[in-house]
């Protein structure tokens, strides 16, 4: 029993140092440089999601006063809404 008991922690102690050795590995191959040009790319593209987010909220005020029955349409709301749109083009 005793036997078992140092053969499975001599194996969990090989396989801890196998794993700290590949941590350490993939820590040494990951440059900061390409970090942080990973993450000025992902914030450039969340500003880009953010804005086509807002163009998009933008087209949907823009429809919703378009659906309006006749007869509840403001022309002048209308007109106030599809000049702030095509401006944003």
């Amino acid at each position: 029993m005793a036997e078992l008991s140092k053969g499975l922690s001599s194996g969990i102690k090989a396989r801890g140092k196998s794993l700290a050795r590949n941590v350490a590995r993939f820590r040494s191959a990951v440059d900061d440089e390409d970090l942080r040009v990973r993450v000025e790319t992902l914030e450039a593209e969340v500003q880009e999601c953010r804005a086509l987010n807002l163009r998009l909220a933008e087209l949907t005020d823009v429809v919703q006063e378009l659906l309006l029955p006749v007869a509840e349409r403001d022309e002048q709301r209308v007109a106030e809404v599809m000049e702030k749109y095509a401006k944003g083009l």
